[in-house]
């Protein structure tokens, strides 16, 4: 654990080698990314966290004040903590929260993979309206049967990304924390609407960058994450066949495999630096 005066942060490590932070989506927790790490014995020095409202990282935000920058700002710490230059690997909301981080360019990263960011602002600025409004109708029916008392609300948005019924079919455990950290998830949407993404700024990452996303998922979802990868200088863009959203859990073998290889052929040293420092 990470202690800061705005409060703790969650912060474990395992393993030797290459540094790997893991930066889990929403309604999750580091624990998320142990199928993937099963994959890498004796491989990575693998560092994991927590968002902010999940896990043991304490929520610093509030509707109104959701910016994106809160959310570098704890995995900024987690990658200090971690000693850097570190490979920055984000899923889901983890994966904007991963590319905030390499944008501002605050801390020093070897490689960044983002694997199915709810990138919608760039689908916006394409002009991908109706991939954009798949988003906005979601999000927007989700928040409203959550005010209106629906204690399951969020079952829209994990089925709009796993497909119908993949709310249901998780276990219990896996519900309840989906349905008790409903408003950390409301605020992630808040983060993500207000994170303006433009090719231009896109342009500006420099890192080796990999992007994944699943062929199974939603096409508004992949439609956003291919075209962040054709925006950001030198992307590697990759499917994984059978997959959706959750990855992660469902072909992890898959993901790491890719993740792996990314990292490998890194450069050594740091391909971002802190505004200011040589290369």
């Amino acid at each position: 654990m990470i202690f800061e005066t705005r409060g703790t942060i969650d912060y474990h490590e395992t393993g030797t080698g290459p540094t790997v932070v893991l930066v889990p989506g929403s309604c999750s927790t580091g624990a998320a990314w142990r199928p993937v790490m099963a994959h890498w014995p004796n491989r990575f020095r693998c560092v994991t966290t927590s968002l902010l409202g999940y896990g043991g990282t304490a929520e610093r935000r509030t509707s109104g004040n959701a910016d994106i920058a809160h959310e570098s700002e704890i995995i900024e710490a987690v990658i200090h903590r971690a000693g850097g230059p570190v490979h920055l690997v984000g899923h889901s909301f983890g994966g904007l929260a991963a590319l905030a981080v390499a944008l501002r360019r605050h801390v020093p990263l070897l490689s960044l993979t983002i694997a199915e960011a709810p990138a919608m602002e760039i689908l916006r600025e394409a002009g991908e309206m109706t991939h954009y409004e798949a988003f906005r109708k979601m999000s927007g029916t989700y928040s409203d049967a959550f005010k209106r008392g629906e204690t399951a609300a969020i079952a829209r948005m994990i089925d709009f990304y796993g497909g119908a019924g993949t709310f249901a079919a998780w276990p219990q455990r896996v519900r309840d924390y989906a349905v008790e950290t409903t408003p950390a998830n409301l605020l992630d949407w808040e983060s993500a609407f207000g994170f303006r993404l433009t090719p231009a700024l896109l342009a500006s990452v420099a890192v080796p960058t990999l992007v994944i996303w699943g062929k199974d998922s939603h096409p508004a979802a992949s439609r956003a994450n291919d075209v962040l990868g054709r925006c950001i200088p030198n992307a590697v863009r990759a499917t994984i066949a059978g997959a959706a959203h959750f990855m992660i859990a469902t072909h992890s073998k898959q993901f790491a495999e890719l993740v792996a290889r990314h990292v490998g052929q890194s450069s050594l040293g740091p391909s971002t630096l802190a505004p200011g420092a040589a290369r």
